[in-house]
């Protein structure tokens, strides 16, 4: 059930990837459920519509308000676009969740040029035009709230080679802080959630192959033996620290992260 009186009652939230590759809980809609349970009216955007209406269907039998729209967060035409709608459809624009990403192996000498700038796009682009789009829009309103989805591959070395998605995250960490003091006057807070090594559907559907060769209970050991607090978390816990930046209890917070990995980026070995 929604909550009349939940944490986000009476906002507009905007989330991208809001669909999942497989069964279960991905960041995007475990964020697009626990806003709407929490009285957010969601403004929902994917590429796969059955993914999309998958996590539709779930708010509505929930007695949530959603909206859905297909769209491509690399191309600015889409992007302005689908962030129009949700102010006109939804009467405003509140929250932006920016979570669209995928990753790519590869070190500088074996990552493509192609492959690079597909990284850096799809990762890092769809965050700026998130942002570029939703702001003017926000700061006519008196302020919102905009919580970018990075990884701790953005911050350290995470067992894999991966140039491309931990360069173009590293950069959300700083696209957030940079956005966040120059918008602080409008009350746009721009903030970070840094997930680690969850137990999202990208495991089974896309990073076992790349990395254990097609090995999903050999990748799954490997993750969890990074984790100092001895079990993986999935997107249901960067959602919950999303909410966070998105309600008004985080008034006085921008330019900030929360990481969400269970002690892996912090431990020394």
């Amino acid at each position: 059930m929604t909550h009349p009186g939940g944490r986000l009652t009476g906002k507009t939230a905007l989330i991208t990837g809001a669909g999942s590759v497989g069964p279960g809980w991905g960041n995007g809609r475990a964020m697009a459920v626990v806003f709407a349970r929490e009285g957010a009216q969601v403004f929902l955007v994917d590429r796969d519509e059955e993914s999309l209406e998958t996590t539709a269907r779930r708010i509505r039998d929930d007695g949530g308000t959603v909206v859905t729209a297909l769209g491509d967060v690399t191309d600015p035409a889409s992007v302005e676009g689908f962030v129009g709608r949700c102010a006109d459809e939804l009467d405003g624009l509140d929250i932006l969740v920016n979570n669209v990403g995928g990753s790519r192996a590869g070190g500088v000498a074996e990552l493509s040029l192609t492959e690079w700038d597909n990284q850096i796009r799809t990762n890092l682009t769809s965050v700026f035009l998130g942002c570029k789009y939703a702001v003017p829009l926000m700061r006519e309103a008196g302020g919102g709230s905009i919580i970018n989805v990075s990884s701790v591959s953005g911050m350290r070395y995470s067992g894999a080679a991966q140039v491309g998605y931990a360069s173009a995250k590293a950069a959300i960490i700083q696209l957030s802080k940079v956005t966040a003091v120059q918008y602080a006057a409008d009350r746009v807070r721009v903030n970070t959630v840094v997930p680690g090594q969850l137990h999202t559907p990208m495991v089974e559907a896309r990073l076992a192959g790349q990395r254990a060769g097609g090995d999903v209970e050999k990748l799954l050991a490997q993750r969890q033996a990074r984790i100092p607090i001895g079990f993986m978390g999935d997107g249901r816990d960067t959602a919950y620290a999303a909410l966070f930046f998105a309600s008004d209890e985080s008034r006085f917070v921008t330019g900030a992260e929360i990481v969400v990995d269970g002690g892996m980026s912090v431990r020394c070995d």
